[in-house]
């Protein structure tokens, strides 16, 4: 009878726990800019952070290559195999059965015989077969996973990822590749599970993927979702400290974030430590696909990225315009112009444009957001206002005669803070934490609504996540399983006290 209880008790508790823990996930997929709202006084919107859906990104890529007539085929040329120089064929741009041009790099995988980019040979040999391949977008874009490289050949002896913000102007790298870092590039070689949380921006040089020829080790990876690991857990669960990170980390949002991307080949597989200069036609390079996944970046103005004239665009919510939704709408600069934010988790704060001045007497249809419409109270342009020195940009008017409010605040003067903010010392702060949407976990207290104090045994935004995840070793079973038992209890008591113990026996 012991024994049946037990078993009832634990089951209850695996069903809870399941569903608190794909609450959790859900955390930060910010699939909604705005809600519609009835009140008494009609309807209105409920604006929250919003953001597009993550996408084969190849399906919109441009691809240039440098030299530009690197590709084989323009003469007709033979390439034989790493693994037997004897075994050759012939690339000719004219013949499309025999033509490997760079768009092969991006078609459909599955096919046979498999398709693929190839370089020419390395027939200038001794003089380095150096290759460029640059991918854009004309659009700033966010990655959600890992960047994966399918080479057809031996994955390169030597080849640098790199990243550009700013549509190729400048060129920051992402990763070296070699097969002897330290003699390649001056680097100690790591690996990203060398990395930590204080280390996850560090550019590193890898030989985990600069193998020579070997028969299935043709796949190199830039590793993203190991990265966001550090911070949302080894499974990807706890998204709400990844997205605090990003939120409040602008270099690590920016590492994430890129214009266009860089592959550069420096040397090809030879599976060797010397070339054979008598079988030159072994040496090449060959790529058969390349995964970019990500987002189009649109500073949580929108849910949507829509391709118009070869170029994606934001379909911009929230009052905001542009390519990236960076600018407000004509007549919406009733307060300057700043990102959503991902915070408070779980919907994040909109940070909508807001009508100007000229628009106050004529609100365009259900663009109402009540709270902030007292922020555009009216003040004449010729006394000093008495702006809040900490709510407002200025303390006087502007030349409109109105106080300009920082972010989060509102009120005729900028004294008074919006939902989801809370004034502390220098002004309206962005609540983390709060007792109704955003409670601290696992025992954990808000304080003034910026941080959540933690239990030693856990960490992360809202406590959410066990500070055992941080140790290398990991959490083992049996602390895992302590962790838990006393919320176990606490929550199971409401559920059981209605029953009795003999309820435990109907399940």
């Amino acid at each position: 009878m012991y024994l049946s209880r037990f078993l009832s008790l634990h089951a209850l508790w695996v069903t809870v726990s399941s569903v608190i823990q794909h609450y959790t996930s859900a955390w930060g997929h910010y699939d909604v800019c705005k809600t519609q709202i009835y009140t008494d006084e009609g309807k209105f919107w409920d604006y929250t952070a919003c953001q597009p859906e993550a996408i084969d990104m190849m399906k919109y890529v441009k691809v240039s290559l440098d030299p530009p007539d690197i590709t084989c085929g323009n003469p007709p040329e033979t390439f034989c195999g790493m693994g037997n120089p004897y075994m050759c064929n012939e690339c000719d741009a004219a013949i499309d059965e025999l033509a490997h041009p760079p768009e092969l790099m991006f078609d459909a995988e599955g096919r046979y015989p498999s398709t693929y980019w190839q370089s020419t040979t390395w027939k200038g040999y001794p003089q380095p077969l150096l290759v460029n391949i640059t991918l854009y977008w004309n659009k700033t874009i966010e990655l959600t996973d890992n960047i994966v490289i399918t080479f057809e050949s031996g994955r390169p002896d030597l080849m640098i990822l790199e990243k550009s913000l700013d549509y190729g102007r400048t060129w920051q790298p992402y990763q070296y590749y070699a097969t002897d870092c330290l003699n390649a590039f001056n680097m100690e070689p790591k690996t990203v599970r060398d990395l930590s949380q204080q280390t996850v921006l560090e550019i590193i040089c890898t030989e985990e993927y600069s193998m020579g020829y070997m028969a299935n080790s043709k796949i190199l990876h830039f590793e993203i979702k190991d990265r966001f690991a550090f911070f949302a857990g080894p499974r990807l669960h706890n998204m709400a400290s990844l997205y605090g990170q990003l939120d409040t980390t602008k270099n690590l949002r920016d590492f994430f974030t890129v214009t266009d991307l860089r592959i550069r080949l420096l040397r090809p597989a030879t599976g060797e430590i010397y070339v054979d200069p008598q079988h030159l036609t072994r040496y090449f390079y060959a790529i058969s696909d390349i995964k970019v996944i990500g987002r189009c970046k649109c500073n949580l103005h929108a849910t949507g990225c829509r391709e118009e004239n070869k170029k994606l665009l934001c379909e911009c919510e929230h009052n905001t315009t542009g390519p990236d939704c960076g600018k407000c709408k004509k007549n919406y600069q009733g307060r300057p112009w700043s990102a959503g934010s991902y915070l408070p988790i779980p919907k994040g704060t909109a940070n909508i444009c807001m009508p100007s001045i000229s628009s106050i007497g004529t609100p365009p249809k259900f663009d109402r957001i009540w709270p902030n419409i007292s922020s555009l109270g009216v003040s004449n342009p010729n006394q000093e206002c008495n702006c809040s020195r900490f709510g407002s940009v200025h303390d006087r008017c502007n030349e409109r005669g109105i106080c300009e409010c920082k972010q989060g605040a509102t009120g005729p003067k900028c004294d008074k803070c919006l939902r989801g903010y809370n004034w502390h010392n220098q002004g309206c702060q962005s609540n983390v934490c709060d007792n109704e949407l955003q409670i601290c976990q696992n025992g954990g207290t808000c304080h003034n609504n910026v941080r959540c104090q933690c239990p030693a045994a856990y960490t992360g935004v809202l406590c959410e996540k066990r500070s055992c995840e941080m140790d290398p070793d990991g959490c083992s079973q049996s602390s895992a399983q302590g962790a838990i038992s006393l919320p176990c209890v606490i929550l199971l008591l409401p559920l059981i006290a209605p029953l009795g113990l003999s309820g435990f026996l109907i399940f």
